[in-house]
């Protein structure tokens, strides 16, 4: 007889199907409990925290040949949440719970030493697999309010024990129910920031258009403060975008007692973070600050000071919303739609060329060659901004702050959302408009279609930049609240785009024009 039962294995923020059989047979002399189906060295230590589960609620392993298959052999299986699947598949093969018992059923947890279910990553992505699939999640108790969140139903257990008093009718269980949604923390205002109108008019660019920026200035210029102040103006995560976030989360396992939050996730690493902290990697792959970043901003200060290698390797999530993480035995995909906001200094010594810099301007090229043209080109906004002066400082706070910024940047996402939502297209923000959409939505008018041709000429404008440059005019161009992009638009988003550091001509920004 061959016992069954439905556990998931997780690939990306997905979760797959795994069937558990045991098999239980006469060994003669030479008893020994196997696990086959490419498991890992965790799957496989499984045998070990089953063998001593048992031992904790009075049981023992049969001394006969004991089978553990995890089907399909050809998908590797990583992780301790086998334990559980395995030790309910060999008790209904041993004929402790009936052949029927797991039926409907799909189980997954770590076991302790004494029979406990510890808790696990990737609690909601398997629950809403399960859902999928009409079948009942059964998983540790503490990870059981994050899984209710996908709407099927779950029970969460505590220890082996209670599993089978549970499935004998004894002590039943209860349906888990959905953790907490908490509300938002206080969030920075723009209030705080003095000075810098152009930046922050450049950060509710971004904000309403879900687009790239980078804030070039002096240290002690602000541009940490802005970029803090950027999570304040995005509208809360909607339903999709709070599940897709989560997901991703639970399979990194930071929701915490299964609480969620409409909050968009702001990251903020290092700059000694590698690639693989960057875009996930690993041992066993996890999802990097990209993927944790989905539906929220990444913001990467000093910028020149992440090695080449890991910031190139933003490119390709940066054109495609996702990051391939490439293993010798197979592909992990993880989703990586993120807002970039970048921050460095014009060179490292700090100082703009041709101030208190002794080195000027061979400096300032040396430090802002590190970052790639490449790279440069996907950043949709670059701005210079100015040291802040101590006239600035003693101006009184600015009249208008983060809750006035919100309401333009959600009345512009919403006609941004009509938009698209009208023509069919899965699409929420300008930036990811491309091709033939992107050429109907921006298409500037006579007067805007010469002054574009012209800067493409002059500031040697890649077709990238181009098309970023309409999708900024575009935004702009809803945030005034018109139709059509016109030249007025065209000119403020040529305004947001750097030139090339030379050593013989500082960098210049073009005048804003409003």
């Amino acid at each position: 007889m061959v016992a069954r039962l439905v556990t998931w294995a997780f690939d990306g923020a997905e979760a797959r199907r795994v069937d558990v059989q045991v098999q239980i047979t006469d060994a003669g002399a030479n008893p020994y409990f196997s696990i086959v189906g490419l498991a890992d060295k965790a799957v496989a230590e499984s045998r070990e925290r089953v063998r001593s589960a048992f031992a904790a609620i009075g049981l023992s392993i049969p001394s006969k040949r004991v089978l553990v298959n995890l089907a399909p052999a050809d998908l590797p299986k990583e992780g301790s949440h086998y334990d559980a699947p395995i030790a309910v598949a060999l008790l209904t093969a041993m004929g402790v719970l009936p052949s029927d018992a797991v039926d409907g059923l799909a189980v997954l947890g770590e076991l302790g030493l004494d029979g406990d279910w510890q808790p696990i990553a990737g609690a909601l992505p398997a629950a809403m697999a399960s859902h999928g699939e009409d079948l009942t999640l059964v998983c540790p108790e503490a990870s059981a309010a994050e899984a209710a969140w996908s709407g099927g139903r779950v029970i969460g257990v505590s220890s082996l024990m209670a599993f089978i008093n549970h499935v004998r009718g004894a002590r039943p269980l209860e349906l888990a129910q959905p953790g907490p949604l908490l509300d938002a923390a206080p969030v920075a205002d723009l209030k705080d920031v003095r000075g810098q109108e152009q930046a922050k008019r450049a950060l509710e660019i971004t904000a309403a258009g879900g687009h790239n920026l980078l804030l070039v200035g002096p240290p002690g210029a602000g541009k940490s403060m802005l970029a803090q102040r950027l999570p304040g103006l995005l509208p809360p995560l909607n339903a999709r975008e709070l599940l897709e976030v989560s997901m991703v989360h639970s399979v990194a396992g930071m929701l915490e007692r299964g609480s969620l939050t409409r909050v968009r996730p702001f990251r903020a690493p290092h700059h000694s973070a590698s690639m693989a902290a960057l875009t996930g990697g690993g041992l066993r792959a996890k999802p990097g600050e990209v993927s944790l970043a989905h539906h929220g901003v990444l913001f990467l200060d000093e910028l020149p000071e992440f090695s080449a290698q890991a910031l190139d390797a933003l490119r390709q999530p940066l054109e495609t919303g996702e990051v391939v993480v490439a293993r010798a035995n197979r592909h992990v995909t993880y989703p990586a739609r993120f807002q970039l906001v970048a921050a460095m200094n014009p060179c490292r010594c700090g100082a703009a060329a041709g101030r208190t810099c002794g080195k000027a301007p061979r400096c300032m090229v040396s430090y802002q060659s590190r970052i790639s043209g490449p790279f440069l080109d996907r950043i949709d906004l670059q701005i210079d901004i100015p040291a802040v002066t101590a006239a600035d400082l003693a101006l009184p706070a600015s009249l208008e702050g983060t809750i006035e910024a919100a309401e333009r940047v959600a009345q512009a996402r919403a006609a941004q959302a009509e938009r698209y939502r009208g023509d069919g297209l899965a699409i929420a923000t300008n930036a990811i408009a491309s091709g033939a959409v992107l050429d109907r939505v921006a298409t500037p008018d006579g007067p805007g279609r010469d002054l574009l041709g012209k800067a493409a000429d002059a500031l040697r404008l890649s077709a990238r930049a181009y098309h970023r440059t309409l999708k900024v005019a575009r935004t702009i161009a809803d945030l005034d609240g018109v139709d059509g992009v016109r030249r007025i638009h065209i000119a403020e988003a040529l305004a947001y785009r750097r030139t090339e550091p030379n050593p013989t001509q500082p960098v210049s920004l073009p005048s804003l024009t409003r």
